[in-house]
């Protein structure tokens, strides 16, 4: 219940013989360098990945001016898998999270089993292909038959039980109990007051958390955009800060968000994109696991002021740095500095 794991496309690198290293990204990087990191650590793609998470992280941790670092493992082509190797630096800007939660708060164990069901059988939809997943109603309905069947009981019970559900995303001292609860609190009929709760989450200690609050508030933002008589404001602030986050699953749900706030013109989320995170962006967009530096490159993009179809366009030549240096330009100070 920690996480739609099936859906993130996350997994570890539990493998029968060690696996191969295919591509390797780093995010947080200012004066430390990848050279420096694949000195300590001896990784190279191609290579094999035998140390364990714990010492690559304890390896890096040595580097002087290393404050934190994050190493994950992100599945597969065949018995290879990606490397994503965060650190953060003395004086990096990063998120602050609430304090957490102490209170007794709980859910009904109904809806505790439901969401478990539901993710088992995001997994078996996984398993077949299936992932598909549709946000133009302002919440998640998965496109396979059997993970959508539990979705209408999330409508019901936010319907029924909203502040059951904000009492447990903000009070309870259960982290697994909060993950559900921004799950679900997403399918809430006023999508204003689902949105401002689901902001608030975004603060929450726990990644689990963070990742369904964001999730669930790309969701109100897709349908905040085919619905712009309904005036629902999302205010990109705390998605923002994410992308300064060394949890890799925050900075990917949060320039996914990001991508659907921008989706319709939005001027106050890109110029605090140009303000505050050109340098996360940048790295993120220079990935070489494509499929994780296209929302960041097309944010980008957008931040430069290029019209989607030549973002495109620009990504499908492989042209990358063209549209990094024309959002770089924007900001010759901050450009400088990193």
């Amino acid at each position: 219940m920690r996480k739609l794991i099936a859906l993130l496309c996350l997994a570890c690198a539990a493998v029968a013989q060690a696996p191969r290293i295919g591509d390797i990204n780093y995010y947080g990087l200012r004066k430390v360098t990848a050279e420096k990191i694949q000195a300590a650590t001896g990784l190279k793609k191609g290579g094999t990945l035998t140390a364990s998470k714990g010492d690559i992280e304890d390896q890096i941790d040595k580097i002087s001016g290393v404050v934190l670092v994050r190493v994950e493992a992100l599945c597969c082509e065949g018995t290879s898998v990606d490397l994503f190797i965060g650190i953060e630096e003395k004086g990096a800007p990063h998120p602050a999270f609430h304090s957490p939660p102490a209170g007794n708060a709980t859910l009904p164990q109904e809806i505790l089993d439901t969401y478990a069901d539901f993710l088992a059988a995001v997994a078996r939809a996984a398993a077949r292909g299936n992932t598909t997943e549709d946000f133009t109603a302002g919440y998640s309905m998965m496109d396979d038959p059997e993970a959508r069947s539990f979705q209408p009981r999330f409508l019901t019970f936010a319907a029924d039980h909203f502040d059951w559900l904000r009492d447990v995303l903000r009070n309870s001292a259960d982290e697994s109990q909060r993950a559900v609860a921004a799950a679900v609190i997403g399918y809430g009929a006023d999508k204003q007051q689902a949105a401002g709760e689901l902001q608030y989450a975004i603060g929450d200690p726990d990644g689990a958390v963070r990742a369904n609050a964001m999730r669930a508030l790309a969701a109100i933002a897709v349908y905040a955009g085919k619905q712009p008589d309904r005036n629902i404001r999302i205010a990109p602030t705390w998605l923002v800060e994410m992308l300064h986050s060394i949890v890799l699953e925050d900075r990917l749900q949060a320039a996914r968000a990001l991508v659907v706030l921008t989706d319709s013109p939005n001027a106050g989320a890109l110029d605090l994109i140009r303000e505050r995170a050109l340098g996360s962006l940048k790295e993120m967009a220079r990935w070489t696991t494509l499929r994780y530096a296209l929302p960041p490159f097309l944010l980008l993009g957008r931040v430069a002021g290029m019209p989607d179809s030549e973002i495109h366009a620009q990504w499908e030549n492989g042209d990358r740095e063209s549209v990094i240096e024309k959002a770089l330009a924007l900001d010759p100070g901050k450009r400088a500095r990193q």
